[in-house]
């Protein structure tokens, strides 16, 4: 077969094997996430609890004492204690995430085993707010699709990071002295 032939087996022929499967390689990494959590906690917790101790007769001494100790007060009855405690807690956590991205990664290694590590990072500046999306991990070559692309439950070790800072983030943060203050007032 010669090298103009559309049936060369190469990556660059018409029907050839166009997935990254090498060093420096890029794909396209699919991230759907469409999560919800709910949970519910209660607790209840009570103990009661009480002690006395009394020496009516211990060798005649509770009665010498008691000619010493005021009206009204004996050491007969040494000690009565009694306690009680309660505690009881409700907590909920309720939280949606939906999330749709798609990102360029380059495989930045191939391990001896043939798995591939990744990483692929991207910003996206509009006016003064900055957007940036990176991911990493590992992923195998047969998990890869025909279209070049991973989704990423696929991705062993995934790091998906997707945030941002600007105006518009720096409005929606608390400022620092309430962040304090949340941080040591109990209530």
């Amino acid at each position: 077969v010669d090298g103009s032939s559309l049936w060369r087996r190469d990556r660059m022929s018409l029907l050839g094997d166009r997935r990254a499967l090498q060093q420096g390689d890029i794909m396209t990494v699919v991230i759907e996430i469409d999560d919800k959590a709910e949970i519910s906690n209660t607790t209840s917790r009570s103990r009661d609890g009480s002690d006395s101790m009394n020496i009516p007769n211990l060798v005649g001494i509770p009665q010498k004492l008691a000619k010493q100790w005021p009206d009204g007060a004996s050491p007969t009855n040494a000690i009565d204690l009694s306690s009680n405690s309660s505690s009881k807690g409700d907590g909920s956590v309720r939280r949606k995430e939906k999330l749709t991205l798609r990102i360029a990664a380059t495989i930045i290694q191939v391990l001896p085993n043939g798995v591939l590590a990744i990483e692929g990072t991207q910003e996206v500046r509009v006016n003064f707010e900055l957007r940036e999306l990176l991911v990493n991990g590992y992923v195998r070559p047969e998990d890869i699709s025909r279209q070049n692309e991973i989704t990423y439950d696929k991705i062993a070790s995934a790091r998906i990071s997707y945030g941002g800072r600007g105006q518009i983030s720096d409005v929606q943060q608390p400022r620092y002295g309430r962040q304090v203050l949340e941080a040591i007032l109990p209530f």
